[in-house]
């Protein structure tokens, strides 16, 4: 098969996403880092907690799926951190380790103690933070940032500013704050934080362009999804030019969480053409460890790695499923190391009793198969949902008399 930018082996997107008055508004011509923080974003939704062992583990995942970056964690919080920080520098893989500092010259001492290679400076900016929580004046935020710069760059330390809740801030204050850090202390790049998810995409690629305009370093995007938004958010950072996408696996972070790693990966590769070295057939069984790790629960039609997303009951076109995926799903289930399946229950047809059947090696003729059907339709009504596959092989031995 020839291939085309919305047609592979592994999926079939819309044409229109490539057509010129769509491609002209959108282009990405750059190659993409992926910054994980689960460590610590995603540790950060309430009830997880990562033991050090766990942190270790999660970081070696990470590492294996292709992350470029890892956000360990925050060295301050506790003795447990920064061991697991400490461990996860020494793993000495491709992926470079960074700390969650703040403005504190006794956090950039700890991070560089951890053996962390680069640093996140959080510094508030959001007019409601200064205003409500800190008391800060726009000044007193540019002295602060300033300083823990300067610090940051002579312990060698990668340095990213991170002025959070950027898109509640001031117009006039944020662009007084970036020209003196531009001015006094060059970062090595400046995050755009979307810390409470309430930003449009245009208005994010606004900031994205302001930003880099104004000091003139690479930028990074942060986004949360409040609104539903963090993913496109990001993609549309993308393509005003942030060069470093900030994601949590599965989605996890305070509230509604971050970005998801396996949502813009994806999306980034399967819609814009940006690399951004993920192994995407790791991505579903990463998923699962972390799951399990972190006790977070997940929708099962949460994309891409959701239990439910590639599974069918409705019995109409269920043996395309099997056959052809790409019929029925914009995603080969193989390309994020999954498979199509089938579920039974009311909407079945006679297609799903024979392949659920087949997969449980299970020889049925045309008349058993409708009759193992119509129980199953009854069961799935009764209950309220999908039969199992024990309750399946059930019915088969009370309606044809063998297993």
């Amino acid at each position: 098969m020839t291939e085309r930018p919305w047609r592979t082996d592994y999926w079939w997107t819309s044409p229109y996403n490539h057509i010129p008055e769509v491609s002209r508004t959108l282009t990405f011509d750059h190659r993409v880092i992926l910054h994980d923080a689960t460590l610590r974003d995603g540790e950060q939704t309430p009830g997880v907690v990562f033991r050090s062992e766990e942190k270790v583990r999660i970081a070696a995942l990470l590492e294996e799926l292709g992350v470029g970056r890892i956000e360990a964690g925050m060295p301050a919080v506790s003795e447990d951190d920064a061991k697991a920080i400490r461990a996860i520098a020494r793993m000495g893989g491709r992926a470079q380790i960074m700390g969650f500092v703040r403005a504190m010259k006794s956090d950039l001492d700890q991070a560089k103690d951890c053996g962390c290679s680069g640093v996140i400076i959080e510094v508030p900016i959001g007019k409601p933070k200064l205003e409500y929580q800190f008391g800060w004046t726009w000044q007193k935020v540019l002295d602060v940032s300033v300083e823990a710069i300067n610090y940051s760059k002579s312990l060698g330390l990668y340095t990213v500013y991170f002025p959070y809740d950027t898109t509640r801030a001031d117009p006039v204050e944020l662009e007084n704050v970036l020209s003196g850090v531009a001015r006094d202390a060059k970062p090595d790049a400046v995050g755009v934080v979307d810390t409470v998810g309430c930003a449009l995409p245009e208005a994010i690629a606004y900031l994205v362009r302001k930003v880099k305009n104004l000091v003139g370093v690479p930028v990074e995007i942060h986004t949360h999804n409040d609104l539903g938004m963090a993913v496109i958010n990001s993609i549309y950072a993308v393509a005003a030019g942030a060069s470093v996408v900030h994601v949590c696996m599965n989605g996890m972070g305070e509230r509604t969480g971050n970005a998801p790693l396996e949502e813009v990966a994806v999306a980034l590769k399967v819609l814009c053409g940006v690399d951004t070295g993920i192994r995407f057939d790791k991505l579903k069984e990463a998923s699962k460890v972390l799951r399990e790790l972190s006790g977070f629960p997940m929708a099962p039609n949460k994309p891409i790695v959701g239990d439910g997303n590639f599974v069918r009951e409705s019995g109409i076109g269920i043996d395309t499923v099997i056959k052809y995926p790409l019929a029925m799903f914009s995603l080969d289930p193989r390309f994020v190391g999954s498979s199509p399946g089938v579920v039974l229950g009311k909407k079945s047809g006679i297609n799903s009793v024979k392949i659920k059947a087949e997969e449980m090696g299970i020889a049925l003729s045309e008349e058993e198969a409708r009759a193992v059907l119509n129980r199953v339709k009854q069961l799935g009504i009764a209950k309220k949902g999908t039969v199992s596959d024990r309750e399946f092989a059930e019915i088969v031995k009370e309606v044809v008399g063998r297993p």
